[in-house]
């Protein structure tokens, strides 16, 4: 029997043993810590779900069809876009946006497009689906997220979608059984290390019903780790080594390039 057979297995399990009236959802990842060396490239994480029974006493009882919309959220960070307008025959940066604690990696995979599961309301209100997750900016002196239109928030997911970090799968939750669904959490080459948070969300006739989370952690392993943790608690002595190993090899290419 494989790894996710077995996980399947302790999942039904667990919904068994749930209170009869409970419509609980029960998440496993297929590994809860990716580590990142010189040599990864990205893999998937496998994220399995059974939602509970529910009512044990009616099992006759026609049960709704269920939706689920799995939210996965990296390390917030603070990120700063541009406009920039041609002047003078240049093009210059003439206004900029910031983003507070914005998450530094998004993934958003559901069943079916987010629109047809629930009312905008509903979804902007759970943050459920791509559009609706709040980017909270600074606009001047305050802070708030805007509408999605926004030309400063659509170039900022432009350019998180082009490096990879944000993106949205329609289809990306398969139901392998009326109460169990699965979802593949692709995490890139270059996905930011920290604490990452997956929240699935599951809907019945629109509404919300249940809701469960699970942390996934990404962690830099080998010489990667070494040198992020010396820059960050040597931070002087990493710069004064840095700075001697690019005084070194430029006077080793002075030498191995020198014309006599």
């Amino acid at each position: 029997m494989t790894s996710r057979a077995v996980l399947l297995a302790a999942l039904l399990l667990a919904v068994a043993v749930l209170p009869a009236r409970a419509k609980e959802v029960v998440l496993s990842l297929s590994k809860d810590r990716v580590t990142i060396s010189s040599s990864f490239s990205g893999e998937d994480v496998a994220l399995f779900g059974v939602i509970g029974r529910g009512d044990a006493a009616t099992p006759d009882a026609a049960e709704p069809a269920y939706d689920v919309i799995v939210t996965v959220r990296g390390p917030n960070q603070s990120f700063t876009t541009w406009r920039k307008e041609r002047r003078l025959g240049l093009w210059m940066n003439v206004d900029s946006r910031a983003f507070v604690a914005a998450p530094s990696y998004l993934a958003v995979l559901s069943n079916r497009p987010p629109e047809a599961i629930a009312a905008p309301d509903i979804l902007r209100q759970e943050q459920a689906g791509f559009a609706h997750n709040h980017l909270l900016q600074r606009v001047g002196t305050d802070y708030a997220d805007v509408i999605a239109s926004d030309p400063f928030r659509q170039a900022f997911l432009r350019v998180k979608k082009a490096e990879g970090l944000y993106f949205e799968r329609t289809a990306g939750v398969e139901f392998i059984a009326p109460y169990v669904f699965r979802a593949s959490i692709p995490i890139p080459g270059r996905a930011p290390v920290g604490d990452y948070q997956v929240v699935a969300k599951v809907f019945a006739d629109g509404q919300l019903i249940s809701q469960q989370s699970v942390p996934l952690h990404i962690a830099k392993v080998d010489f990667e780790q070494a040198v992020a943790t010396a820059a960050r608690e040597h931070a002087v002595l990493y710069g004064f080594v840095a700075a001697l190993g690019a005084l070194a090899v430029g006077w080793l290419a002075s030498v191995v390039f020198r014309r006599d």
